[in-house]
């Protein structure tokens, strides 16, 4: 009676912590199967679009304030050494920023 029991001491540990693991399995597939991946998928992307489109105008705006600086600095340098200077499409539409 003895080896069985010391069997049995050993074997039931082993039993519930599997029995316990296979139940939280199920319920985890259970549970994933259900969520709406696809849905989340595309609210996800599109986010990620939206991000990516406020950062590109973003960045094309500062481009734009970037060049006409560097023509306002070009036609300052120009006019200290006496060269004429032509006004530029920035002349044209003044406070007008970005080219699209």
């Amino acid at each position: 009676m003895l080896p069985l029991h010391g069997f049995m001491a050993k074997a039931v540990p082993t039993v519930i912590t599997g029995t316990v693991g296979f139940a939280a399995y199920e319920v985890l597939r259970k549970g994933v199967a259900k969520l709406p991946l696809r849905a989340a998928t595309v609210t996800a992307t599109a986010w990620g679009i939206r991000v990516v489109h406020e950062a590109e105008r973003k960045a094309a705006a500062s481009a734009g304030r970037a060049r006409l600086s560097a023509a306002d600095v070009i036609a300052e340098a120009k006019e200290r050494i006496g060269e004429d200077v032509t006004p530029g499409p920035a002349a044209v539409h003044p406070g007008h920023v970005d080219d699209h």
